[in-house]
């Protein structure tokens, strides 16, 4: 790896993986260049066989970086950092990770351990890069690219991740093509129906906040020439639809759907909104309660309004309740993906969108739906 160049985040997902199964008991019988790579010092190239010690270093490092709570603790285990499992054996770490989130072994095998695993791999590409030459922040010199660094020969230090990105699933018996977007929701473009996440009050966030449903209010809005909100058009005809099926401030149950259009954003293509009512209010609390079950509700109720609809349709959905909800992105996605499965082994065409804003958890939607096991023991 050039000291220019930032590592692969798949490259090192999978050598993360690979430590996983071995434990770092045995990272000497392991090859991870990519890895060894990074743990080099200035001068030092990677081999291929890993200077444990300074492996081991990298992992611990990355793993502090999480910031404590059960995703930091349930790396520690599966990677047997944590105090007395540096020699357990690989089922036996999996099954104390599964039991800091309270699901069973092979839940956590299928969900959350990709996410713990993708979420070391995202700390190690983030220390790769704060260590590039000329990344001290806020030194910026007038002649770099606006982040403080100064333009390196030869082009750029790393390659632009693709914001569209099709992925080839089974449903059915058949391969499915879906798209899947690394973008903000308000630069979709030709999509019939975005898929908004709500609560079951149906209140959309104010238009200068950064969730999903404050993007699309804010993108559909209509302004003045001088960017004044002049006609709130997504919000108003949301009013309109719960002063007629929700009168009284009444919430509505978990997993309704309540059809807007898309305002001004019908000038790229996009002609309605589904608002899914998938996260509860937790009284008291700025809090939410999202439920797997109600995602996967709200997203079947989407696809049988789309059934009553003309004809085939383009459905654009991001990973519901893993914002303010607090599912955790792979619950999410199973969620989402258990009514998309259903809908398209049942022989439903349409044309299905899944949307992420980074690049980190795109790779984690890709390998979930082109590797559903998630890996062996």
């Amino acid at each position: 790896m050039s000291p220019t160049q930032l590592p692969d985040y798949g490259e090192v997902l999978a050598e993360v993986r690979e430590v996983r199964r071995a434990g770092i008991v045995r990272l000497r019988e392991l090859r991870l260049p990519v890895l060894t790579g990074m743990a080099a010092g200035p001068g030092e190239t990677g081999s291929g066989q890993p200077h444990s010690p300074a492996v081991e270093r990298l992992l611990r490092t990355a793993v502090a970086a999480m910031g404590g709570g059960t995703l930091q603790e349930a790396a520690e285990y599966s990677l047997g950092l944590a105090r007395g499992t540096r020699d357990w054996p690989p089922a036996d770490r999996r099954r104390r990770a599964a039991r800091v989130y309270g699901v069973s072994v092979e839940r956590f095998r299928k969900h959350q351990e990709l996410m713990v695993l993708g979420q070391v791999a995202e700390q190690l590409v983030r220390g790769a890069a704060r260590s590039l030459p000329g990344d001290d922040e806020g030194a910026g010199n007038g002649h770099g690219d606006g982040d403080g660094r100064p333009p390196l020969p030869g082009g750029p230090a790393r390659q632009l991740a693709a914001s569209h990105r099709p992925v080839t699933v089974r449903a059915g018996g058949r391969e499915h093509r879906l798209t899947l977007h690394v973008h903000a929701v308000d630069l979709l473009r030709d999509i019939d129906v975005v898929v908004s996440p709500s609560n079951t009050h149906l209140a959309l966030p104010e238009p200068y906040k950064a969730s999903v449903a404050a993007s699309l209010r804010r993108a559909g809005a209509v302004r003045d020439p001088a960017g004044r909100i002049v006609e709130d058009r997504i919000q108003d005809e949301l009013r309109a639809w719960t002063d007629r099926y929700a009168p009284g401030g009444l919430p509505v149950a978990p997993g309704t759907v309540a059809v807007t259009g898309a305002g001004a954003l019908e000038e790229q293509g996009v002609r309605h909104i589904h608002h899914a009512a998938v996260a509860v209010p937790r009284p008291g609390t700025n809090d939410y309660d999202v439920l797997p079950a109600d995602v996967t509700r709200a997203v079947t109720r989407v696809f049988a309004l789309l059934a009553a609809g003309p004809g085939r349709a383009s459905v654009c959905l991001p990973l519901l309740g893993a914002g303010r909800g607090g599912l955790a992105p792979a619950d999410s996605l199973a969620a989402v993906w258990a009514a998309v499965e259903a809908e398209l082994a049942r022989g439903g065409d349409w044309d299905v969108h899944l949307l992420v804003r980074r690049p980190e958890r795109a790779d984690l939607v890709a390998e979930l739906l082109t590797d559903p096991e998630g890996g062996r023991t």
